[in-house]
């Protein structure tokens, strides 16, 4: 699946949010890094979690990162837009809760914010509101987030709903929760 976001914007992007965090302390004391930790518990009924890749975001990796294990599947497999057609990569970390930090995917780098369309098509960060096998305490205590990290990630978003498959996305994401009546937290 082609993107129209080039290595080197999606290079900037990591170097971007390289320089902020959600908290000013590594907020995986607060927890035991459980959202990187819970997957290294795979049972039948608590299979690993993995994240998925943007379009595009494969190109700033090797795929043979020791710390990494990748799967390539069929976008029209999956519960992704139409307009999803081709490869999409997952990956799971083999390390957790350690590593290379500045290598994280664009989705670890994100949480616990996600970006959220409004139905008049304007872009807000809400706190992550998907079902989770573990408790985030940035979600569940709705901590104050650094003023950086929420600007730098929206700043992010912004581009990359230019590409037509990520605001695909975020749009059909967006509308599921509407629909749902899922309640959100708006933090931007």
């Amino acid at each position: 699946m082609k993107s129209s976001i080039r290595k080197r914007t999606y290079q900037a992007i990591y170097r971007l949010l390289d320089r902020v965090s959600p908290l000013d302390c590594d907020c995986g004391t607060l927890c035991g890094a459980v959202c990187c930790t819970c997957a290294s518990n795979e049972t039948e009924d608590n299979p690993a979690l993995g994240i998925y890749l943007l379009p595009g975001e494969e190109k700033v990796f090797t795929k043979k990162e020791s710390w990494l294990h990748w799967t390539c599947e069929q976008a029209e497999d999956f519960d992704f837009p139409d307009s999803w057609h081709g490869k999409i990569y997952f990956v799971n970390c083999l390390t957790p809760p350690h590593c290379p930090r500045e290598k994280r995917p664009l989705q670890c780098r994100f949480f616990p914010l996600a970006p959220h369309l409004t139905p008049d098509g304007i872009l807000h960060l809400i706190l992550c509101p998907d079902k989770l096998p573990y408790t985030c305490p940035l979600i569940k205590k709705k901590l104050p987030l650094n003023s950086s990290f929420i600007q730098a990630t929206y700043t992010v978003w912004t581009h990359l709903i230019r590409d037509s498959r990520i605001f695909d996305l975020v749009q059909m994401d967006s509308e599921d929760r509407e629909q749902d009546g899922t309640e959100l937290h708006f933090i931007r």
